[in-house]
């Protein structure tokens, strides 16, 4: 039995093989402190939960329009207006089994054979898999961390070709944490309007942001902007709610989500019933357990970032959203793998590799966990780093 080729360039993920082994570890009664969860470790809020047991005792337990319900399209439509100063009728949203499928939808619309997506690096290592399996062909754009990991305009301009369909943008970033603000979006969408590119704007991260900076849409900058652009969003990071699966995008018109809809009827068809009802009182109901949880990561970040610049041999760009500190390993003298590998076999600390994500002179830690692990884990590191 063979394995089709296109699944055979797919590389496995590295943040789930890393957390599994970490969890297995676990399991076996070992003490390991994980900083590999691209999750919020708070559990959902008491409020969600409650409606979507409300819809579970209710019936509400049967398909659903493939593209979500209307409620819940017009809660995403009401929220893109309220918070991002953005009009989406809910004809032009479709709901998904979470950001990444909305991603993966987009990709699979707007790729044939050959078409380039440029992708700037540090990227989140599912976008150069997902253009794959869209036939097209990945383009990593370097950035610098003196730049901040942000692309530059002209550096932008110079990787667009005639083979260009769409430029990722992911802000606040994984693996980095940065930002793009407005003056950083305005320099580079005359680029990409004037040729013409699409955009897919990850803004997953969204309200996961510190210091008093603020999200700006892409989609927000202009009429032209808009017409580009895919917005992708969802529930997982900001209401700590990953097991739930509900994500969406937002279309540039009705015809393109109804390009994506129909990919939908004949892949998953609808998300899970009860959770979209969920997903509902989530973007309508009380916006307080996301201050709280920001609240919380700000300090956790805040501390590591300190730890991390006073250890030996690495440091750390304070993030500016999100929950990843990407740390510079180089002057270790090792790969991303070898460090990640010897820290959790020799200090049952695990880390994610930067390789997968654009850098093998990183690793990525993830501060969704519990100070009092986040302590305990640096403790470590830092003990094997000045051993070493």
């Amino acid at each position: 039995m063979k394995i089709s080729r296109r699944i055979e360039k797919v590389k496995e993920s590295p943040t789930l093989a890393i957390t599994a082994k970490a969890k297995e570890m676990r399991q076996n009664g070992e003490d390991v402190v994980s900083f590999g969860a691209g999750e919020p470790d708070f559990d959902t809020p008491p409020h969600i939960k409650s409606t979507a047991i409300k819809a579970i005792e209710g019936g509400f337990t049967k398909y659903t329009p493939s593209t979500g319900i209307p409620e819940l399209k017009k809660a995403i439509s009401d929220k893109f207006r309220d918070d991002n100063g953005l009009t989406y009728e809910p004809s032009q949203v479709v709901v998904s089994c979470g950001a990444k499928h909305s991603l993966y939808n987009i990709f699979q619309v707007i790729c044939d054979e050959g078409d380039e997506v440029i992708i700037p690096s540090p990227y989140w290592v599912s976008y150069p898999e997902m253009v794959r399996l869209a036939g097209g062909t990945p383009v990593i754009l370097d950035t610098k961390q003196s730049d901040e990991f942000k692309v530059k305009p002209d550096a932008l301009k110079k990787a667009i070709t005639k083979k260009t369909v769409a430029f990722v943008l992911n802000s606040p970033s994984n693996p980095t944490g940065c930002i793009y603000n407005r003056s950083d979006l305005e320099g580079i969408s005359e680029v990409l309007i004037n040729n013409k590119v699409t955009v897919i704007s990850d803004e997953i991260y969204e309200k996961l942001i510190y210091d008093g900076e603020k999200h700006v849409s892409f989609a927000s900058l202009g009429k032209e902007a808009y017409g580009l652009t895919f917005t992708v969003n969802g529930m997982s990071k900001s209401y700590s709610m990953t097991g739930w699966r509900i994500g969406y995008l937002a279309a540039p018109s009705k015809e393109m989500a109804a390009a994506a809809g129909r990919l939908q009827d004949h892949s998953t068809s609808n998300p899970v019933s009860f959770s979209q009802k969920a997903a509902v009182d989530a973007l309508k109901g009380d916006q307080k357990c996301v201050a709280q949880m920001v609240d919380e990561f700000k300090k956790r970040r805040d501390y590591m970032v300190d730890r991390i610049n006073r250890m030996k041999n690495i440091s750390c760009l304070k993030p500016k959203g999100a929950f990843y500190v990407f740390c510079d390993i180089s002057k270790t003298g090792m790969g991303s793998f070898d460090f990640s590998k010897k820290l959790l076999e020799e200090e049952k600390v695990a880390v994610i590799p930067g390789e997968p994500f654009g850098r093998d002179t990183h690793i990525r830690l993830s501060f969704a966990t519990g100070l009092d692990d986040i302590k305990k884990g640096l403790d470590r590191m830092d003990n094997w780093l000045k051993a070493r």
